[in-house]
């Protein structure tokens, strides 16, 4: 009999056949380094398949550039109309947010790589669109740096 002991003592069936088989990625809760790791889909980038791996870094990569390039765009003209310079202002927040918690939960797969491509991601970002290396003129006081508000959580 191939019966197994579960947490609480009680005799547990065995697992059906079907599911010994399949490769079932682990949740994991400390950092590890490695191309196994499941990225905000379940399957995603896939089980050996460094390929699918590279481009998941490059995809976590993207979008943390793009959240810092939301996060220091002047998108609304000082002469827009209020209301729409109000949408458009609420709608690229809602962007930049959902963006952002899609590295989150990116970096929350544990993986060191996912890790490190977030935050070069946005480091690079910040060095193109935040940091005055690339602006054309110094800052001044009454200078508008962005439409958008700073994010709350730092992402």
């Amino acid at each position: 009999m191939n019966d197994t002991v579960n947490m609480h003592g009680d005799m547990a069936p065995p697992a059906p056949a079907s599911a010994v088989n399949n490769h079932h990625m682990m949740m994991h809760m400390t950092f590890f380094w490695g191309g196994n790791a499941e990225i905000l889909f379940s399957g995603w980038p896939g089980y050996n398949n460094i390929g699918m791996y590279v481009f998941a870094l490059f995809v976590v990569f993207l979008l943390a550039f793009f959240v810092e390039w939301l996060s220091h765009s002047n998108y609304i003209k000082e002469s827009a109309n209020h209301v729409a310079a109000g949408l458009i202002q609420t709608a690229l927040y809602g962007i930049r947010i959902g963006l952002a918690y899609l590295v989150m939960l990116s970096v929350m797969s544990f993986n060191g790589g996912i890790f490190l491509a977030a935050i070069a991601g946005h480091t690079l970002g910040f060095l193109v669109f935040g940091s005055r290396i690339f602006k054309k003129s110094p800052l001044t006081a009454y200078a508008k740096a962005s439409d958008l508000p700073s994010m709350p959580c730092n992402c």
